[in-house]
Order: C-alpha cells, then sequence, then structure tokens
C-alpha cells in the first residue's frame, strides 16, 4: 500500500461526530498529496463554515494522517469552495 493509499485509510478513521460516516465518504476531502519525502498537503471542506467542530476537526485530521509512519509533515488546506 502506497503512502498516500495509507494516508487516505487514515483519513477515514476520521468521523463527522454529527453522522455515523467518516469523512472521506462525506466527500469532505478534496485532494490528497504526498511527495517523496512525506509531505502529506491535505485540500478538505467542512459540511458548513459554521461547522460546530470547525476548531476542532482539522486537529483530528492532522493527528490522524501524522501518525501514518512515513508521513513527515502535513499540510491542511481548509477551504469553503466549491461551496
Amino acid at each position: 500500500m502506497s503512502l498516500k493509499d495509507q494516508v487516505i485509510a487514515a483519513l477515514k478513521t476520521v468521523y463527522d461526530p454529527e453522522m455515523p460516516v467518516n469523512i472521506e465518504e462525506l466527500d469532505l476531502i478534496y485532494d490528497v498529496a504526498v511527495d517523496a519525502a512525506g509531505r502529506a498537503a491535505i485540500r478538505m471542506t467542512l459540511t458548513a463554515p459554521s461547522c460546530p467542530v470547525a476548531g476542532s476537526l482539522p486537529a483530528e485530521v492532522e493527528r490522524a494522517v501524522r501518525a501514518v509512519p512515513g508521513v513527515t509533515a502535513v499540510k491542511l488546506d481548509l477551504t469553503f469552495d466549491p461551496p
């Protein structure tokens, strides 16, 4: 399994607290890139700009990705485009 696949698998362990669905299945993850040095770049959104977990969900995503062996850094880009 590639490092990118492992990162995506880690993202599937993060659930939206308001519904029993992971953020990958909710299509909140727009893009995942992992370079040869193990730096992961994630572009994601939330269910709404005023989402109650807007302060905690990005940190949870970063924690899950950092826990993947081989990941050396995580850059999280939170966007609301497209809405």
